[in-house]
């Protein structure tokens, strides 16, 4: 298993379905091998994207301007998530294998698990398109109605089922997984209160390479090891080290420590002498995540304020977030604009307000860190410059730093 196999997976299914499913019907699997081999890295899209979100690019609030909820709590939000879906997963799998007689297929775990998880794929993919303000429903229904579609072209090669009972078998199945979700999202709710019950805009998929194709399949095994044993324990731990598995894409990574990542928050920024400095490293289930945020003023109404964030073990899926899908916007209005773009390989968010003279820039910098630059300026090439003059350059060279190979 690698990262190239699982994106050619995900488009063959997307784009050739007709083709692709009789090819993933003949496959011999296993219920650990198929998360291991794309469902905990497919999954990780949408958990990736909250926690994006919530805490580093923010979520814009009408009237309110953008909200953020903090490193803590959106690595809280995004791994509760994460783990919910990868759950809902396999109880709709579970669900359409009972199903499968009533609707003369065969039962089969494992087959009822492929037609899930690659049905799936539509609305993990789709959502990517949320990093574009204003498309994050018209994705998710995008999503559900071309999942729709490859769940009634599986089901007769998986299932078995004649191909004149897949579309009330189809029927049923999108309304028990429509009920998980809903279930599934009280309990997110229930969990994390509801300021984290909407919709996230950004993300990407974990990093390729030999380390990620080990700790996954490994996890896999452990996860069907736990599973054959019955032992509660055992199952939550090899979930445990599965998510951990996907999320740190080579290893486990330790993010930088506050006083490493203080030392890229400069004396003077733009021409402004810093009136605050602050740091946080914040972990859970073995992975960490790592801020640094400065504040700047003249005292006459300029500042600006400068944040950057190491993503720590969660680097493997923020890295494809500039490559996986090409994601561009350009939003243009009499006040302003709002574009999100790809320069050099990077990701980059630009926001500026005409009237208010108040912006935002943001880029990801070699796959890891999130560099916003924010406040008020007389026009957008003074954060442009601001952020340019910070030390780019001996962060990207510190993208491997902590990366403890499993």
């Amino acid at each position: 298993m690698d990262t190239a196999r699982i994106v050619a997976r995900a488009r063959a299914t997307l784009l050739t379905p007709k083709t692709e499913w009789p090819v993933i019907a003949a496959e011999s699997d296993t219920v650990g091998h198929l998360y291991s081999d794309y469902i905990l890295v497919m999954a990780a899209i949408p958990a990736v994207i909250r926690f994006l979100s919530l805490a580093v690019f923010g979520v814009r609030v009408p009237f309110l301007g953008t909200y953020r909820v903090g490193i803590v709590n959106g690595l809280s939000s995004a791994i509760v998530t994460y783990v919910l879906a990868l759950l809902g997963v396999y109880i709709v799998a579970l669900i359409v294998d009972a199903l499968a007689p009533s609707f003369q297929g065969e039962k089969n775990q494992v087959q009822a698990l492929k037609t899930v998880a690659y049905a799936y794929t539509a609305s993990w993919v789709a959502s990517i398109l949320g990093i574009i303000p204003g498309l994050t429903l018209i994705a998710a229904l995008a999503g559900l109605v071309y999942a729709v579609y490859l769940l009634r072209i599986g089901l007769p090669f998986t299932m078995k089922c004649p191909d004149h009972s897949a579309t009330g078998y189809t029927a049923v199945t999108i309304i028990v997984a429509v009920v998980v979700a809903v279930v599934l999202g009280l309990v997110t709710n229930r969990l994390l209160g509801p300021q984290f019950s909407f919709n996230p805009r950004a993300g990407g998929l974990p990093t390729s390479g030999s380390a990620l194709q080990r700790s996954l399949v490994a996890a896999g095994q452990r996860m069907q090891e736990a599973q054959q044993s019955g032992d509660s324990a055992a199952q939550a731990s090899a979930a445990q080290q599965a998510i951990g598995a996907a999320l740190g894409a080579s290893g486990k990574v330790e993010s930088l420590p506050t006083d490493r990542l203080k030392s890229f928050i400069p004396d003077s920024l733009g021409g402004l002498k810093r009136t605050e400095l602050s740091a946080t490293r914040s972990g859970a289930l073995g992975m960490q995540v790592s801020t640094a945020r400065g504040s700047y003023s003249d005292g006459a109404g300029r500042n600006l304020q400068v944040e950057i964030t190491d993503t720590g073990s969660l680097r493997g899926v923020v890295g494809l977030a500039a490559s996986w899908a090409g994601v561009e916007q350009d939003n243009e209005t009499d006040s302003g604009y709002d574009k999100t773009y790809q320069k050099d390989g990077q990701l980059v968010h630009e926001k500026w307000n005409r009237n208010s003279h108040q912006g935002e820039y943001g880029i990801i910098v070699a796959r890891r860190f999130a560099v916003a630059v924010t406040g008020t300026a007389p026009d957008m090439n003074d954060l442009k410059s601001a952020a340019a003059s910070l030390n780019l350059a001996g962060l990207a060279a510190l993208q491997n730093a902590g990366v403890q190979p499993n």
